[in-house]
């Protein structure tokens, strides 16, 4: 005769015997009095049959969201693992590339100097330099995108990041006739990496203004939620599709014919560094926008602390 200890990883199958008991016990038809009549006996076996129908619903509503748990996790690990590559990948280009721009740079800088008295050159020297401050910028979106460092957490004024920001776009606004609104109150604080939420704020707002080719009214948010911090950026463009909406921070997507497809993927992964999320909606009366939500100031102080 087989004893328990002899039997593969006994345990799991007592489990699962115990709870095949358990459950018949649930489902055993009650004792009836005897002498019992057929209506009785009717009533006994329709309040098992309910109970047996209710623990099936109950399973199959168990293995959903089981099966549905799996397939999302199984999602995200495969879009780490393809991100890690990428990540890799896009490091390795934009030092490479970043390398070799530096002396072309100096040297279109010496030729420059060496030409003020030709306009024709000049103009085709500016060119090349806006060409390679196009490159320049595509080299900061990867390797921003590929930097994985911890916040440096520091408290500071919303409305002053705010306005810093405001101030650097201020020839692209008035360049595009946008109207920019802030609704901040000035003692609001945040407690994060003034750095990198500046760089997000940018992207934003440089998202924005690329939704609003043609003028259009920019509004900055930036309030204490019940949760936490909120900063949102909005524009009155024409709105995103559902594909946008479902794809708009992933990696490399992007609907503009000279974008990289990294600037949300680095506001993305801003907000995620910090604790937070952003996420993306059309606005009722026309337009998108955009919401970073960081955690709570005391949840942020004891980040600081740590």
């Amino acid at each position: 005769m087989q004893t328990k200890s002899d039997q593969p990883d006994g345990a799991p199958y007592l489990r699962l015997f115990n709870g095949v008991d358990e459950l018949q016990g649930e489902l055993a038809v009650p004792e009836l009095e005897s002498p019992c009549s057929l209506e009785s006996v009717l009533t006994a076996w329709h309040e098992a049959t309910v109970r047996l129908e209710q623990t099936h619903e109950i399973l199959q509503s168990e293995v959903r969201r089981l099966n549905d748990e799996l397939e999302l996790k199984n999602k995200e690990l495969a879009l780490n693992a393809r991100l890690a590559d990428l990540g890799r990948m896009a490091s390795h280009v934009a030092h490479e590339v970043r390398n070799s721009l530096v002396p072309v740079t100096l040297y279109v800088e010496l030729l420059k100097r060496r030409l003020l008295e030709d306009s024709g050159s000049l103009d085709i020297l500016t060119k090349i330099e806006a060409g390679f401050t196009a490159l320049d910028i595509t080299v900061n979106d990867l390797l921003n995108f590929t930097s994985h460092r911890e916040p440096r957490w520091e408290s500071f004024p919303a409305s002053v990041l705010i306005q810093e920001v405001c101030e650097a776009l201020k020839p692209q606004l008035d360049a595009q006739s946008i109207h920019v609104e802030t609704e901040v109150e000035h003692s609001s604080l945040i407690c994060a990496d003034r750095e990198m939420l500046r760089r997000a704020l940018l992207n934003l707002a440089l998202n924005a203004l690329d939704a609003m080719a043609s003028g259009g009214e920019l509004v900055i948010t930036a309030f204490e939620g019940p949760k936490g911090f909120l900063l949102e950026v909005a524009d009155s463009g024409k709105g995103l599709s559902q594909n946008q909406l479902n794809r708009v921070f992933e990696p490399f997507f992007t609907t503009k014919s000279n974008g990289t497809g990294l600037g949300l993927a680095i506001v993305h992964r801003i907000a995620e560094a910090h604790g937070g999320r952003i996420t993306a909606a059309n606005c009722p009366e026309g337009g998108a926008a955009f919401t970073i939500e960081l955690p709570a100031v005391q949840m942020q102080s004891k980040r600081m602390a740590a």
